[in-house]
């Protein structure tokens, strides 16, 4: 005949969740085999307990360390145990030095022999967040030059517009026409336009590679720079640098006079963002900048710093 307690066990053990069950005050009453695993093979990491620890201790050193997890789970796993909610659910990062990492936890509570008891369930989400992750990736980037689309653009450069006002740092925007564009699509077609602008992009992303910078495809053959903490002066710089470069890469445009090469047109805007403006402010400054260049005659850049 089965012994019932073994028999669970056994059950319990073939679970890949982790699995713990603590009393009203936190102490671990039982753990699952995969539990014991996670345990020994992430001993630095505080979830990774067993019976010798309270549960609801480990959380609070978490949160007093500044852990934004254990914060959560503390209030979480307390506001069960006090009734103020039925159970509790969380996602967060778990992350090793190898690996990236997501877990789920969960919190239910049950009653037995007249106590309370509350099961405590981690399940690795990982493959599912990386799949998220990779679409909202995607969502990011424009179709065809894998930058930054406009949509993002438009995100980072309100957050950043709050960063730099906040530590009062200048803010750079440059936008970014090629040249006679229809031209080299009527003359050699659009997929040839396509690898053009494919082009420029690649040109762009090495230099916006700081977490403070972003290329983004803005719309058709125009695109457009974030520089955080860059004032007018290092804008124009790497502006400059990339200008050049685009005439090194030598893309025909035959038609186009009197370079008869690819060549753009940028307009840059610098300013100390403040209560006084808006990140749309400086876009619209900069796109200002861009016509001017346009009718300067193309193949030149305008700046202005509104510091």
């Amino acid at each position: 005949m089965l012994d019932d307690k073994v028999f669970l066990r056994s059950i319990l053990n073939t679970i890949p969740d982790h699995i713990v069950v603590i009393d009203k005050v936190g102490e671990i009453i039982y753990e699952n085999k995969s539990w014991q695993s996670f345990g020994v093979q992430n001993s630095s990491n505080y979830i990774a307990m067993s019976q010798q620890y309270n549960y609801l201790h480990e959380c609070k050193k978490a949160a007093e360390q500044g852990d934004e997890f254990g914060v959560s789970a503390l209030k979480g796993i307390t506001a069960v145990i006090s009734h103020k909610q039925a159970d509790f659910y969380l996602e967060y990062p778990c992350h090793s030095d190898d690996e990236q990492r997501w877990f789920m936890m969960r919190v239910m509570p049950f009653s037995h022999n007249n106590s309370e008891y509350y099961v405590i369930n981690h399940n690795n989400i990982t493959e599912r967040k990386q799949a998220e992750n990779k679409a909202k990736q995607l969502a990011r980037l424009d179709g065809l030059t894998k930058i930054a689309n406009r949509r993002y653009f438009d995100s980072v450069l309100n957050s950043e517009w709050r960063r730099c006002e906040r530590l009062g740092l200048p803010l750079s925007i440059a936008m970014i026409d090629v040249d006679n564009f229809k031209l080299l699509n009527d003359t050699y077609g659009h997929q040839q336009g396509d690898v053009c602008l494919q082009q420029i992009a690649n040109l762009l992303k090495q230099y916006s590679k700081r977490p403070s910078d972003l290329c983004a495809r803005f719309g058709g053959e125009e695109f457009v720079l974030i520089y955080g903490n860059t004032n007018s002066l290092q804008a124009t710089a790497n502006i400059d640098r990339i200008v050049t470069q685009l005439k090194a890469l030598n893309i025909e445009n035959k038609h186009s006079l009197p370079s008869k090469i690819v060549t753009v047109s940028v307009g840059i805007a610098t300013i100390i963002p403040s209560n006084n403006s808006c990140a749309e402010d400086l876009l619209n400054e900069a796109d200002k900048l861009l016509y001017k260049a346009k009718i300067a005659g193309k193949n030149s850049v305008q700046v202005t710093d509104l510091s």
